[in-house]
């Protein structure tokens, strides 16, 4: 039975429907409600360590649909990745999805990091190209054992079993591609066996809103969830400008820039921005929001505290 779709239904009670063994794609297929999801990075140290089991316990509390774990440039934090998934799905109940790229890796190393996912009880993978070392601007080279992209990495990822597959989205047009070739490559990733896709940072909602269009002009269905993180200090607005592929909105910077003395009063004015851009989001019918955390609960917290509570 279909059922009406609630766009503001964030709150934590809102989320307990959800059976552990239901896929992602299964959960964005019954559009009652919207997925809330946290992105988190394997960490470097022991400290870093007690850092994501803080937030991961603090976020757990609010029964975030699923989490993810990010895995590195040319496959720089393989088993580091591997050692959180398996920390995160064996210490909690929460749906884990690991994260795999291509860049500078075999085929044979690709499949054991699938297979290490199977064995480990993992049955969701986010199969992405991936930048070279240096970032997204660094032109982009096939390892010659490799794989050619992200399309190739959903067939290999399906043919190592029951797995759902998400996949990487741009709002804002993709380094070295245009809008068009974005979406016939996201149609060509549906066709190869990705279930949903989450896209890459943004803050303009109508570049999310012509992608989906475009996406749904040319015949695709996949479920875009969007990927948001608020700036908490002014250092990050051009950082986050060359991570989104688009500067900031004008307005977006000059909200900050008025209180860039003052950290807390940044920290607040960008999750308020979070916030409205979440609202505005789900409200059009977003099917869910991926907070990218940077291991940190407090401002995803905060967010989801402004949408739950009505507040902007």
């Amino acid at each position: 039975m279909q059922h009406e779709y609630r766009p503001t239904a964030v709150a934590p009670q809102d989320r307990l429907d959800s059976w552990p063994d239901e896929t992602i794609a299964q959960l964005l297929a019954r559009a009652d409600r919207p997925t809330i999801s946290a992105e988190f990075f394997p960490p470097r140290d022991d400290e870093g360590a007690a850092v994501l089991h803080r937030s991961i316990e603090q976020l757990e509390a609010l029964h975030p649909d699923f989490v993810s774990v990010t895995y590195g440039a040319n496959g720089s934090s393989r088993e580091r990745t591997l050692d959180a998934v398996r920390d995160i799905a064996s210490s909690t109940g929460l749906r884990v999805m690991g994260h795999l790229t291509c860049t500078g890796q075999s085929v044979d190393e690709l499949r054991a990091v699938i297979d290490g996912y199977g064995e480990m009880g993992v049955r969701h993978v986010l199969a992405i190209r991936g930048d070279m070392p240096g970032g997204p601007l660094v032109p982009w080279e096939r390892h010659p054992q490799g794989l050619a992209n992200a399309t190739e990495l959903v067939e290999l990822v399906k043919s190592r079993g029951e797995f759902c597959v998400g996949v990487g989205a741009f709002p804002d047009v993709h380094p070295g591609s245009t809008a068009e070739r974005d979406v016939q490559v996201l149609c060509d990733k549906q066709a190869a066996g990705a279930e949903f896709a989450i896209t890459q940072l943004f803050f303009r909602p109508g570049a999310y809103r012509r992608l989906v269009e475009r996406l749904r002009d040319a015949g695709c269905g996949l479920p875009v969830i969007a990927g948001m993180m608020p700036v908490t200090a002014i250092g990050q607005i051009d950082r986050f400008a060359e991570l989104s592929g688009a500067p900031l909105p004008d307005e977006m910077v000059a909200r900050l820039r008025a209180v860039g003395d003052d950290r807390a009063a940044v920290r607040g004015v960008g999750t308020a921005l979070c916030a409205e851009l979440a609202r505005e989001l789900l409200a059009g019918g977003a099917p869910g929001i991926q907070f990218f955390t940077q291991n940190r609960s407090v401002a995803t917290l905060e967010i989801l505290g402004r949408l739950a509570g009505g507040s902007g």
